[in-house]
């Protein structure tokens, strides 16, 4: 498997000067990750505070007397 140093598509970036194009992709792919790893926590946490409420809707509730 070749290492990521020895790529032909970097080799050709680096040989036409275009180290700026390889900068912003690189840092546009690091941008996306996280994003993704953000918003795939943000479910989670959004989950997690709806069982929450659920379980605070049903403890109001035997409180209550309603159920």
């Amino acid at each position: 498997m070749p290492s990521l140093l020895d790529s032909p598509v970097l080799d050709a970036i680096l040989g036409r000067g275009d180290l700026a194009h390889l900068a912003l992709f690189l840092w546009a792919t690091g941008a996306s990750a996280v994003a993704v790893l953000l918003l795939r926590e943000l479910g989670a946490a959004n989950r997690r505070f709806d069982a929450f409420v659920r379980e605070l809707h049903l403890f109001n509730a035997r409180v209550s007397g309603r159920e």
